[in-house]
């Protein structure tokens, strides 16, 4: 066996996927076609969501200093990400290049086998294994694994060999970006609308400004490669009358607004993860975050039946979980699509947008959404607002000490919070200790969102898979479900 899991493609998803798979133990070997990390930007964005899970796996501080705030939008309305409150805010210049050189130190940290220079071909299904064909600087070679996992992005090789299904829209118009140096333009971070199109500037790290460009009705081509950045500088100085031609390219690219998503997260032992399982208008910055969550989501759930501890049907709930998210996604930047790109016709729309973002409750509803802290999971049935959502960062007490409860998820393990000193809820989960951490603690200062609460059960992704009371399962039948079956003999004890 080559290893337990094989995962085509080192982007965040799948470096965040190794970095899981490792913190359960599992061997995984990442195979990247590009013989080098890419220095290029891309996605510049973290949501709070993802921010709080990196977090949670004590990732923050190789980051650095991390430019936050509060400012985020909904296809170019403004939206106050400050109405959720909250211990993390979103980081809004981040370089994907930088978050892809945090999470691979982090996953070779954690002895993954990242291989540049390797790409795969094709795979075939073999009894319980996967026979993986990759190509090599030193030929062609085979890898057996028990899981492959195709994280290789929206022209996903891993999901055409695999035959899945990729319904969906194809691209109707195109928007061009590059990121420049030696230019000052005003910050648009949320795009300005335009008699005949929309334009975007961010400032970047490095004196590195971010531009993209669309205009109005433009077919996208049949490119063979990037848009030459004096495309994109005649497009801006059409659409704003500046010149720009002048500024040094460091990457140049354009994208479209096709929308499409898998049919099916899994099949048998190929799994999807990230952009592999869905393309859209990246609208917003979602599409890399939402990669990052996909493999959050599987990796606990894949350590689990391969340590034999979960049953295989642990993975369906993949497929369940995510496919959803990944609707909601095509679906809201679907949206802010036509809210961006509509022009004239799409105004009215935009103002009474903005007109609702004045009540609380809409502008929280889209804070959360833009944020990733929307997502609710079917965790059973019950009344406890915390079921199925994620558990924000709380501060306890913990044997007298102050812990943060985002520090307890740090080892990627489940937690049972016992937050009323319960010894029979206790003696209840022992039989699945070796699985979960069991730990007793006291809120500090109360209030929300703990109010009534007097245990949960987080998973390792930090949702909320039972709360008491409130759930309609008892704890067993939740552990059992997430966490698989009590050994016999944890039972006896």
């Amino acid at each position: 066996m080559s290893a337990s899991v094989v995962i085509a493609g080192a982007g965040p998803a799948g470096l965040v996927l190794a970095g899981e798979l490792r913190l359960a133990g599992i061997d995984v070997v990442v195979l990247e076609r590009l013989s080098r990390r890419t220095a290029e930007s891309r996605g510049i964005g973290l949501t709070i969501r993802t921010v709080e899970t990196f977090a949670q796996r004590g990732l923050l501080r190789r980051f650095g200093d991390l430019g936050t705030s509060d400012q985020g939008h909904f296809g170019g309305v403004p939206v106050d990400l400050g109405v959720l409150g909250g211990a993390y805010r979103a980081a809004k210049t981040v370089p994907q290049s930088v978050t892809e050189t945090v999470l691979e130190n982090w996953a070779v940290e954690l002895g993954a086998d990242i291989r540049r220079g390797h790409e795969f071909r094709s795979y075939r299904e073999e009894g319980a294994s996967v026979l993986v064909r990759v190509g090599t600087p030193a030929g062609e070679r085979t890898l057996r694994a028990d899981y492959l996992v195709g994280a290789d992005g929206g022209r996903s090789t891993v999901r055409k060999a695999g035959g899945f299904d990729f319904p969906g829209s194809a691209a109707t118009t195109e928007l061009l970006l590059a990121d420049v140096r030696g230019i000052d333009v005003r910050p648009r971070m949320t795009g300005e609308l335009l008699s005949d199109g929309m334009v975007m500037s961010a400032p970047l790290p490095g004196g590195v400004h971010r531009v993209i460009v669309g205009e109005r009705d433009a077919a996208p081509r049949r490119r063979g490669g990037p848009p030459s950045y004096q495309e994109v500088a005649d497009t801006w100085k059409r659409l704003t009358g500046d010149d720009i031609s002048h500024a040094e390219p460091v990457w140049v690219s354009a994208f479209t607004d096709a929308a499409r998503l898998v049919s099916q997260y899994r099949r048998g032992r190929v799994l999807l993860t990230g952009d592999a399982a869905h393309i859209h208008l990246p609208a917003g910055g979602q599409g890399m975050n939402t990669g990052i969550q996909d493999s959050v989501n599987l990796g606990w759930k894949l350590a689990a039946v391969l340590h034999g501890t979960a049953p295989e049907s642990l993975l369906d709930t993949y497929h369940a979980e995510r496919h959803e998210v990944g609707r909601q996604l095509l679906a809201d930047t679907a949206a802010q699509g036509r809210l961006i790109l509509g022009g004239a016709q799409a105004q009215p729309l935009r103002d009474v947008l903005a007109e609702l973002t004045g009540y609380q409750d809409v502008s929280r509803h889209l804070a959360a959404k833009v944020s990733g802290l929307a997502i609710r999971y079917d965790v059973g049935p019950g009344a406890n607002p915390l079921l199925g959502a994620r558990l924000p960062h709380l501060e306890l007490t913990v044997r007298g000490r102050a812990v943060g409860s985002t520090a307890l998820l740090r080892a990627g393990r489940g937690v049972l919070l016992d937050l009323a000193d319960n010894p029979h809820l206790r003696r209840r989960a022992a039989p699945w200790r070796e699985r979960i951490d069991i730990v007793t603690a006291t809120p500090r200062g109360g209030g929300a969102p703990l109010d009534g609460t007097t245990a949960v059960l987080v998973r390792p992704d930090g949702y909320v898979a039972w709360a008491g009371p409130g759930s309609h399962h008892d704890l067993p039948t939740a552990l059992d479900r997430w966490f698989g079956p009590a050994r016999r003999e944890s039972r006896e004890r």
